[in-house]
C-alpha cells in the first residue's frame, strides 16, 4: 500500500496539479490538507473520475482535510480531534482504509509567537498527544500523517538559526513533537533516511525552491505494528517545481 500526504494549499486552484500527480504516481491512499474550500465546493466529481473514493471535511476560506482511496472503501471514524467541543476548525479526519487506521491532520501554524495563535497550537498538540496515546493503546496498525507545522530538528530546516523564534521551530513546539514521538511512534522518513537533507515545503518567496531553502514539516508517524511493514519513504520534490503548484510537495510511504 502506497500512502501519501500532500498539503495542496487550495484544492480548487491546484486541482490540475493534483490530478496530474495522481495519474503519474498512482498512490493508493492520499491525505490532503489545507483544502481552503467549504464542504460543498470540494471537487468530488473530479476526484472520483480519477479513480478515487473520497471523504473530506471542508471549511470556508481556510483549513480542510481529506482522505482519498483507490484500494477500498473509506470507513470514517471521526472528523474532529477530541478534547475541545468548541474547536470548529477542520483540521483532523480519521478513517480506516485497507485495514489501516489513518489520521490525517493539519496542525495549526501558531504564528505569531508568543500569542493566542501559538497558545492554540500548543493546546491542539496536547489534544493530539492524548488521542494518539489512546490509538496506540488499541495496538492497531495506525498512521498519523499530514502537515504538522513543526521542524523536529535542525536537520529539518535550512539555516535553522533564522527560525529560532518561529512557531514551527520554537523549543515548545519541538518538545511537544518529541513528547508525541516518545509514546512509541516512528518517524517513517527519518527511520529510512536518518542522515539525508529532506524538505517538504519551500516558500514562494526569495527563490526558496531554486535554492533548496526548505523545511521538513509534513510527516508520517507509524505505530509499532506498521514499522516492520515499512519499505520506502520519499518526497516527490519535483512536483513543487510544476507551474501553479503548492508550496508543499507530496510525501509518501510504501507498506508491505
Amino acid at each position: 500500500m502506497k500512502i501519501a500526504t500532500y498539503n495542496v494549499n487550495g484544492i480548487n486552484s491546484r486541482l490540475p496539479v493534483l490530478l496530474r500527480w495522481l495519474e503519474e504516481c498512482a498512490p493508493d491512499v492520499v491525505c490532503l490538507q489545507e483544502l481552503k474550500a467549504p464542504q460543498e465546493k470540494f471537487p468530488e466529481l473530479a476526484i472520483r473520475a480519477a479513480g478515487y473514493d473520497v471523504n473530506w471535511h471542508g471549511q470556508k476560506s481556510w483549513n480542510g482535510v481529506a482522505i482519498l482511496s483507490r484500494v477500498g472503501e473509506i470507513q470514517e471514524l471521526r472528523r474532529a480531534l477530541p478534547g475541545d467541543a468548541d474547536d470548529v476548525n477542520s483540521r483532523y479526519i480519521e478513517t480506516v482504509v485497507g485495514g489501516v487506521l489513518i489520521g490525517c491532520l493539519y496542525l495549526p501554524n501558531g504564528n505569531p509567537a508568543p500569542g493566542p495563535k501559538f497558545d492554540y497550537k500548543l493546546s491542539w498538540f496536547k489534544r493530539l498527544q492524548a488521542h494518539a496515546k489512546e490509538l496506540l493503546a488499541q495496538e492497531l496498525p495506525v498512521v498519523l500523517t499530514g502537515d504538522f507545522n513543526v521542524m523536529p530538528t535542525e536537520k529539518d530546516v535550512y539555516k535553522p538559526e533564522r527560525w529560532v523564534d518561529d512557531a514551527l521551530f520554537r523549543p515548545e513546539t519541538r518538545a511537544a513533537f518529541q513528547e508525541l514521538m516518545m509514546q512509541g511512534w516512528t518517524d517513517a522518513v527519518r527511520h529510512l533516511h536518518p542522515d539525508e537533507t529532506i524538505y517538504t515545503f519551500w516558500d514562494y518567496f526569495r527563490n526558496a525552491f531554486g535554492r533548496n531553502a526548505g523545511l521538513r514539516i509534513d510527516h508520517f508517524l507509524l505505530s509499532p505494528q506498521l514499522v516492520p511493514r515499512l519499505q520506502k519513504a520519499a518526497v516527490d520534490t519535483y512536483v513543487r517545481g510544476w507551474e501553479k503548484s503548492s508550496d508543499h510537495a507530496p510525501v509518501w510511504i510504501e507498506l508491505q
